[in-house]
């Protein structure tokens, strides 16, 4: 696409939709601006910052500012936090390490995103997680799985890597606690070390510990919680300023036994929540090898359903169009568009967004697909899910919006918006 056209005919400011059930589209000075055409100046914009053309670059964000509005429908929001990203990869990439001014990016577009959001309060964070089923889908068919795993079983240790502050958990005790013959042992593991992104919770892990033991207690479940050091960081001499990073203290919890305390007789469940992704693709293959050596009875994965880890530039930026959307236009129908949880959850999808467009390595998530390909090369098994898991997402997804949906893909789960894959649940045993 000629980007010379687009300038000219920019003079004015409109809508861009190409994802939803309702079609529109803006005419920007006489040249139609519709949902492909977007993604091609944000392509082409993404091209340029590649090559280090600043000018063009320049120009095609001056363009997608007049399509972009952080208070538009989902497509132009979705816009935003693109052209945010942009500007700060530009930012890092052309002009700061050139010391040049910020008068090289005078595109008019939006600040890139600083921070990483607010600390919440339990109820607040129970709050985020049940505005949507992005969450609680994988919450509810990964223990579905467990739960299966576990029959019959007097002793269950669950490893938890998730990013959600074991919101996952009151449901399964609350499910244990009505198990004929009663309910079993109860352990849950967490690391020390977590990704530092959204949600953030103002409570201490062992706090939280204390409050699902009390919880347990009220259903009649024993239940020990433990956080543990990574032997990384423990490792770590204070004088040494290189750090190690989330996956390599994850890989260290994970490859010393005596820190998890694992015991005979136990049904062990390793759970995996929003957390793959966070691992560096160069590591995933050694992360999983490291899990499979625990033997554990149960490998549950739950992450979102996108190819983001491509080393170019332009095809993650392709590949976060056609995803991020999904969440956006959900939200619309979801809350009211000044909502704290919504903008909230928006700013989450921004923080990720910039992850994959303007820094080198953070969240790189990969499809249901290449992640079954992923395990089965590394010698674990399918467990697919029966129809009672598949109803219970079911029930869940009728207290949302009703373009909500599941489907099987394979032995997966996959949650589903408007038909578009969303979010996928998978099991796992080694083979």
């Amino acid at each position: 696409m000629d980007m010379e056209p687009a300038v000219r005919g920019s003079g004015g400011v409109g809508a861009a939709h190409g994802h939803g059930s309702s079609a529109s589209a803006c005419f920007s000075g006489g040249v139609l601006v519709d949902g492909p055409r977007t993604q091609q100046l944000l392509l082409h914009c993404a091209a340029a910052l590649e090559s280090n053309d600043v000018t063009l670059a320049q120009q095609a964000m001056w363009v997608l500012n007049n399509i972009a509005s952080s208070q538009g429908d989902p497509n132009q929001r979705l816009t935003s936090w693109l052209l945010r990203a942009l500007v700060a990869r530009a930012w890092r990439r052309l002009c700061a390490p050139a010391g040049a001014s910020v008068a090289c990016l005078e595109s008019g577009a939006p600040a890139p995103p600083r921070g990483r959001g607010r600390a919440m309060s339990v109820t607040e964070l129970a709050d985020y997680v049940d505005l949507t089923p992005w969450h609680r889908f994988g919450f509810t068919a990964s223990n579905a799985a467990i739960l299966r795993a576990v029959a019959g079983r007097a002793a269950v240790h669950v490893v938890d890597l998730s990013v959600t502050h074991c919101m996952q958990w009151p449901t399964l005790i609350d499910i244990l606690s009505k198990r004929p013959g009663g309910a079993p042992a109860l352990r849950i593991t967490v690391p020390s070390v977590r990704p530092a992104v959204p949600p953030l919770l103002a409570v201490s892990s062992e706090e939280l510990g204390l409050r699902l033991a009390n919880f347990a207690t009220s259903r009649g479940v024993q239940l020990e919680f433990n956080v543990v050091e990574s032997a990384a960081t423990a490792a770590t001499s204070p004088k040494k300023k290189k750090q190690p990073t989330p996956c390599q203290e994850l890989a260290s919890v994970l490859s010393d036994p005596p820190s998890l305390g694992l015991r005979d007789g136990e049904a062990l469940i390793v759970n995996c929540q929003s957390w793959l992704r966070h691992v560096a693709p160069d590591s995933r293959d050694f992360f999983l090898d490291t899990v499979r050596t625990l033997n554990p009875c149960l490998v549950t994965v739950t992450d979102e359903d996108a190819d983001l880890d491509s080393p170019s530039l332009a095809s993650r930026m392709a590949g976060c169009f056609n995803f991020h959307w999904i969440l956006l236009d959900a939200l619309d129908m979801s809350a009211p568009r000044d909502s704290p949880r919504r903008l909230e959850q928006e700013a989450a999808i921004g923080r990720k967004i910039e992850s994959v467009i303007s820094e080198d390595g953070g969240e790189r998530s990969e499809s249901g697909a290449r992640l079954a390909e992923r395990m089965r090369q590394r010698e674990f098994a399918s467990v697919g899910f029966d129809e009672e898991a598949a109803a219970e997402v079911r029930r869940l997804l009728g207290e949302h919006a009703t373009g909500w949906g599941v489907k099987r893909e394979d032995d997966m789960l996959v949650l589903t918006w408007k038909g578009h894959g969303a979010v996928f649940t998978s099991a796992w045993v080694p083979s």
